[in-house]
């Protein structure tokens, strides 16, 4: 294994690397640098999520840049602002000790007034979603004739995302010279045609190309009927307050109506999705970092980018047509050397899915028992009781007379007789919508039960008018 002094990069770039605490290289580090700090090389990366992609293309593309031009010279194409943000904070991490290199980012759902400002300056650097790079080259605001790089991340997701009649027109507005540097998680037939149509005798790189999981993340399901998965997930969210969790809905409109339900049932939820404006949808991940909020519910395309160590627990509400959506979806637990559990909710006609995941995947999967109403009564009980027991009493003057209130009406009772009234009043407060039990049994057929699921096909998230979908 190499460090990364050995694969070419600027001392101004490994003094960074050695203060943010970069130390060895990713695989797809130390076979990509080096190919990239070359000339005139076209690039195809095969790598999933998770594997140091922008490291592997920011840092020789940072080092390549020639800061004493005072034009834009590579554009980092992303599907989503979610992620074209999260590079762009790379890319300021980066660059830290080089001080003359310029980047701004451009995505759908902020102000174009402000980026077209930021696009005059003539930036070295361009991150940029599909849609809103479209927007500034029709208004001839963005000129990409003299670039040099162009970086194509997750170049699958944009084409599964419906982008490739923009990624095409970006293609043409390049002078043909550029290198293309393409990054992919597989190589569908759409993506074979751009690299035919408009790469040179690239080279390949190839690691990861499997959809592996996580080996500290517990697997299991649970079935329970379309009608009853919000009650379900409350329950599991009530035998478990430490539960930090990101709850996966299939639709906008579906992730928002199960944040409101959860909320009405006294638990702290917020919903992330397309409608969302970039200052709300930071706003709302601010929450859940700081804990302010437990349970984040998104849907597919909203969730690319999140970056949160603390998620203990991943929830299919809906369970995924794709295999790699299924290995997105659960890589946001069990980050930096910590434990997590994916749960999927499934219903009666969906066991084989999660059989073909098993047999894909190869990882084995657990059935669990939704909690019955029962169980979970006396889990918050034992909680109440528990945490009033450990609570510590104000000795004040004016607690005591209040105490001295209570003790008169509470004189007649003994122990076992006040413990039980208090036991009631608690469980006579408990709001449950439902208290049948839960738990569906599978039955044959496959997955063609279309109005147990709520629909097919996977969101999209789209929001506009084909605009960064």
């Amino acid at each position: 294994m190499s460090d990364f002094k050995s694969l070419g990069l600027s001392e101004k770039t490994l003094k960074v690397l050695d203060e943010i605490g970069f130390e060895t290289p990713s695989p797809i580090q130390e076979q990509a640098i080096p190919m990239l700090l070359g000339d005139n090389v076209d690039l195809i990366g095969l790598a999933q999520t998770g594997t140091g992609k922008t490291a592997a293309f920011g840092l020789p593309l940072i080092d390549k840049i020639d800061t004493s031009l005072n034009e834009t010279q590579a554009v980092i194409l992303s599907p989503v602002r979610e992620l074209a943000l999260q590079i762009s904070d790379q890319i300021k991490l980066f660059t830290k000790h080089h001080r003359d290199l310029s980047y701004t980012t451009v995505y759908g759902g902020a102000p174009i007034s402000t980026q077209i400002r930021e696009v005059k300056r003539n930036p070295h650097i361009i991150v940029a979603t599909p849609g809103r790079l479209i927007d500034l080259l029709e208004r001839g605001i963005a000129k990409l004739s003299n670039i040099k790089f162009l970086v194509l991340d997750e170049a699958d997701e944009m084409f599964n995302m419906g982008f490739k009649e923009e990624v095409d027109k970006i293609l043409t507005h390049t002078n043909g010279t550029a290198n293309t540097w393409l990054f992919t998680a597989t190589l569908a037939p759409e993506i074979r045609k751009i690299i035919n149509k408009y790469m040179t005798d690239p080279k390949e790189v190839k690691v990861s190309t499997g959809n592996k999981v996580n080996e500290n993340i517990e697997h299991v399901y649970t079935i329970v009927n379309q009608r009853d998965k919000a009650e379900c997930l409350k329950r599991f969210l009530a035998m478990d307050s430490s539960m930090r969790t990101i709850v996966f809905a299939r639709t906008k409109l579906g992730s928002q109506d199960l944040a409101e339900s959860l909320n009405k049932a006294g638990y702290r939820a917020e919903a992330i999705h397309g409608d969302l404006s970039q200052q709300l949808r930071e706003r709302v991940m601010g929450r859940f970092k700081e804990h302010v909020t437990e349970t984040l519910i998104a849907t597919d395309v909203a969730a690319r980018g999140i970056d949160v160590n603390s998620v203990t627990h991943v929830v299919h509400y809906d369970i995924p047509d794709d295999i790699a959506y299924y290995t997105h979806r659960s890589g946001r637990t069990a980050r930096a050397g910590n434990k997590g559990v994916s749960l999927s909710f499934i219903t009666p006609r969906e066991k084989s899915r999660v059989d073909f995941f098993s047999r894909k995947l190869k990882i084995d999967f657990n059935f669990i028992k939704a909690p019955g109403i029962q169980e979970v009564k006396e889990k918050l009980i034992t909680n109440w009781a528990s945490k009033l027991a450990a609570t510590e009493v104000s000795d004040s003057e004016d607690f005591n007379t209040l105490l001295e209130s209570a003790s008169t009406s509470f004189a007649d009772l003994d122990k076992e007789a006040l413990v039980k009234l208090l036991v009631f009043d608690k469980v006579a407060n408990l709001k449950f919508t439902n208290t049948y039990d839960l738990n569906a049994k599978p039955r044959s057929g496959g997955d063609r039960d279309r109005g147990d699921r709520g629909g097919r096909g996977r969101d999209r998230d789209r929001g506009g008018r084909g605009r960064d979908r």
